[in-house]
């Protein structure tokens, strides 16, 4: 793994919303990503509505649409400081490892992969990334 993402709950202050109870809400995502597949896998597509961005999944929620989104840790606290009255709750709804795929066979590329990370990681390269493409945008 080079990066952690974490995907969070954004809901309204005061929201009845809970981890234990999902299944019984309607969830903004945004479309194609992995906050979409483990919420429409875990409550099934009839309780998840995708939104073409993550922008979108957040105006639906306050428009009252959808009852919170689960979106990436990053850009959750940039739209909730963004917007009034929303809230991120205190448990992590996943947490993924980001990582690249290679064949253990290809020991060559396997460890030049693993020594390029480490200096990417260990330079500041790997977290100036998330940090640009895990955004609010």
């Amino acid at each position: 793994s080079y990066a952690t993402g974490v995907q969070v709950i954004i809901v309204p202050e005061g929201s009845d919303v809970s981890i234990d109870n999902l299944g019984e809400k309607m969830i903004g995502t945004q479309h194609a990503t992995t906050g979409y597949i483990y919420a429409s896998g875990d409550y099934g597509e009839d309780h998840v509505t995708a939104y073409d961005n993550g922008a979108s999944a957040v105006q639906a929620l306050l428009n009252g649409q959808v009852d919170c989104v689960i979106i990436d840790s990053a850009p959750a606290e940039a739209f909730v400081a963004a917007n009034a009255g929303l809230t991120i709750l205190d448990t992590e709804y996943v947490t993924e490892n980001y990582a690249i795929g290679l064949s253990k066979d290809n020991t060559a590329l396997v460890e030049a992969v693993n020594t390029a990370l480490a200096e990417l990681i260990a330079d500041g390269t790997v977290q100036s990334i998330v940090d640009k493409y895990i955004s609010a945008e």
